[in-house]
């Protein structure tokens, strides 16, 4: 996509220090940076290079990495995106999300992985391209499916504590799709690896976006078919059946995986 820069048209600047993101803060919401240059913040737009990724209600978004040493307002600062889930407005987070996700593959795909040469933006598409051996570098999104298992005779949902998550916290199972296999296969694949059980009746619930830094998460619902829980403990410390009336701390309304369970505790 052909950037361009346009300092009389006012622009939303998504601006990233360490993966955190600068917001202005005003009445208890987040607000990201909006101005037709970034003169406010004594910032030099040709130093910093800033990369167009598009239009917002037809405002032009633009992204790119700050300086450590970069002086902001008292009222701005660097927060997660994730924190910012009910401080900012939902849409512009997940814009949030994509610019953080054209970022990482930026700093990532600087250089060709095939002759070592340096790459450049191509700009009829959103790709790199190697100006020595040509190889095209697109923007890398890794899929990842996410399953809600219900045993549909005691009405129960599987969670499972992860070995990454705090004691007390609980999620739906999920898992990265490997080359070669399907959706499903997947499901049925991780499901058995990390608790040892079969599903069945496995059937598409939804997808998100979950740009940290790169994923796509495809959700599912899956039946109870067999088996007792095993768990894998180099992923998992904990799993087991809950009713609708007493989960443990379960997910944010951010993630789909939150979205697979309210789901449940309505139906069931």
């Amino acid at each position: 996509m052909k950037p361009f820069l346009n300092e009389t048209i006012p622009s939303y600047w998504f601006i990233f220090r360490e993966n955190l993101l600068l917001v202005e803060f005003a009445d208890d919401s987040a607000s990201i940076p909006f101005y037709s240059n970034l003169s406010k913040l004594n910032m030099s737009l040709e130093l910093n290079q800033p990369i167009y990724f598009g239009a917002f209600e037809t405002i032009p978004c633009y992204y790119f990495e700050a300086s450590n040493d970069l002086e902001i307002p008292k009222k701005m600062s660097f927060q997660s995106i994730r924190k910012l889930f009910g401080l900012l407005n939902e849409e512009l987070l997940w814009v949030a999300g994509r610019a953080f996700q054209l970022l990482v593959w930026d700093k990532n795909s600087q250089y060709c992985g095939r002759c070592g040469n340096p790459t450049e933006l191509k700009f009829d598409e959103r790709a790199k391209i190697c100006p020595e051996c040509s190889l095209l570098v697109f923007p890398r999104i890794s899929p990842a499916i996410i399953v809600g298992i219900i045993d549909q005779q005691k009405k129960k949902i599987l969670l499972a504590n992860g070995t990454r998550f705090p004691a007390s916290f609980y999620s739906v199972l999920a898992g990265f799709v490997e080359p070669g296999e399907t959706l499903e296969e997947c499901v049925r694949r991780e499901v058995l690896e990390e608790v040892g059980i079969e599903v069945n009746n496995i059937r598409y619930f939804g997808s998100q976006s979950w740009p940290f830094p790169d994923s796509l998460m495809i959700g599912f619902l899956a039946d109870y078919a067999t088996g007792q829980i095993v768990i894998n403990p180099i992923e998992i410390n904990d799993a087991n059946w809950f009713t609708a009336d007493n989960l443990p701390q379960v997910p944010g309304e951010i993630s789909i995986a939150r979205k697979i369970i309210d789901w449940f505790v309505q139906n069931y």
